[in-house]
């Protein structure tokens, strides 16, 4: 019987009544089928060279965020709940600043994106949170670590740039810090197991402006005296591209200059063929700093099983809790993506709910309410605890965030650091986390 037809001898106010509850009750199912729907959409721009593992994980990290979240209803903002619609944006960063700011403008004014997160390169990340505030766009940075982007901008021009927040990874002369405690653990290594008194080391970065300040300060405090430095010898630096396809030639100078410790400082996909070349030259030299290829679990794949015994800066290592939610996300992430987070992954993931709980807080998108909120954030993320600082970066220390120094040992990632590290009256330790080990051929070679 559809809505009209009218029942054999039914009066005509019997049949209005029908007629009104019917409608009444299909409006009711179509609102119950509607469901998720009816709310209202948040379109986040996820940005990033996308053809590169660093934007891949960027995007992996909040895609696992937004499910996470809608499915637990979306976000409520005063009275109205959001469901999150992700913008993929692929900036070509790696190889065009034009490109990577026009993908951002274009995201901004086509896609009419609400809010940004992303970014890795910081010359082109620049360029992009220009952008960003002319637009006066929220954009929570998951990827570069130069200073510049914030400090001496947030801090002296508050009204231009206080729509930009660094989530990760901590900036660079914090990079610095948390890199240079874990040379500290392998020159402590040589000076034990190869008896050499004063260690020589030799610097090699990427050509980025990120890993100009890391050249500076790692140069002044390897040379420095103790306790202040390390009292070793720098024997040189060596700066190729990001994406340079061989280092031969740069190790094999690093092998001339009689190196024991190989500092590391490399986000770009030039950490693949730096270990298959160290590994298959047995250059005796033992690396470690920053190699973001090797923070993967298809790193020993990738080099040809050539980069065992690589040490790295990570954000996250296997089995390792650095909070209650390290574990989870771990999980989460490989079996959505078949694949070990990096810090890019973590990042994205943690501010997407560092912005969902701004908003609740808000109670409105309006953005400068959401960036006032957001400097109140105190959120405890896979990776530690995420409190802002003036400039809007994270704060880096024991109890809040420094990430970990782990190594490739029998063909998996090993922890090797905090372990019983002391600052003031703290001391930081995971459980998991494993002495250094020296590679074999580094040791047979000098203690010849």
């Amino acid at each position: 019987m559809n809505l009209t037809d009218r029942p054999v001898n039914a009066p005509e106010g019997e049949v209005a009544e029908m007629v009104h509850h019917r409608w009444l009750a299909l409006l009711a199912l179509a609102l119950a089928l509607a469901g998720p729907a009816a709310a209202q959409t948040l379109r986040i721009g996820i940005l990033g060279p996308m053809a590169f593992v660093q934007g891949e994980h960027t995007w992996h990290g909040a895609t696992l965020a937004a499910e996470e979240l809608n499915r637990a209803g979306g976000i409520a903002v005063g009275n109205q709940r959001y469901r999150i619609e992700l913008v993929r944006v692929d900036t070509n960063e790696m190889t065009s600043v034009t490109d990577a700011a026009t993908a951002v403008e274009r995201a901004i004014t086509a896609q009419r994106v609400d809010f940004l997160v992303g970014g890795f390169r910081s010359e082109a990340v620049l360029a992009m949170t220009e952008v960003a505030a002319d637009y006066r766009k929220v954009y929570l940075i998951t990827g570069a670590a130069l200073d510049g982007i914030l400090a001496g901008r947030v801090d002296r021009n508050y009204d231009r740039f206080k729509y930009l927040f660094r989530v990760s990874p901590t900036k660079s002369s914090d990079l610095a810090r948390t890199s240079l405690l874990l040379l500290g653990e392998v020159i402590q290594a040589v000076r034990r197991d190869l008896r050499v008194e004063r260690p020589k080391v030799a610097i090699l970065a990427e050509r980025a402006a990120w890993a100009d300040p890391l050249v500076e300060t790692a140069s002044r405090l390897i040379a420095a005296p103790a306790p202040q430095g390390y009292a070793s010898e720098v024997v040189g630096t060596w700066r190729p591209s990001a994406t340079a396809t061989d280092v031969t030639p740069e190790l094999t100078a690093i092998q001339r200059a009689g190196a024991q410790v190989i500092f590391t400082v490399l986000s770009g996909p030039v950490g693949v063929p730096f270990g298959r070349d160290w590994g298959r030259l047995k250059i005796p030299a033992a690396p470690v700093g920053i190699n973001v290829e090797a923070q993967q679990e298809t790193w020993l794949k990738a080099t040809d099983n050539l980069g065992a015994y690589v040490a790295t800066l990570n954000t996250l290592a296997p089995s390792v809790a650095i909070t209650p939610k390290t574990i989870p996300f771990i999980a989460n992430f490989q079996a959505r993506f078949r694949q070990f987070p990096i810090y890019t992954a973590s990042g994205a993931y943690a501010a997407l709910y560092i912005l969902a709980d701004a908003l609740q807080r808000a109670g409105t998108t309006a953005a400068d309410a959401v960036v006032r909120a957001l400097e109140a954030t105190d959120y405890v993320g896979p990776s530690g605890r995420l409190v802002f600082d003036r400039t809007h970066d994270v704060t880096w220390g024991p109890g809040y965030t420094t990430g970990l120094g782990v190594q490739w040992i029998e063909g998996r990632m090993q922890a090797f650091w905090p372990r019983q590290w002391r600052v003031g009256n703290q001391v930081v330790s995971y459980a998991g986390v494993r002495p250094y080990q020296l590679p074999p051929w580094v040791v047979e070679a000098w203690r010849r």
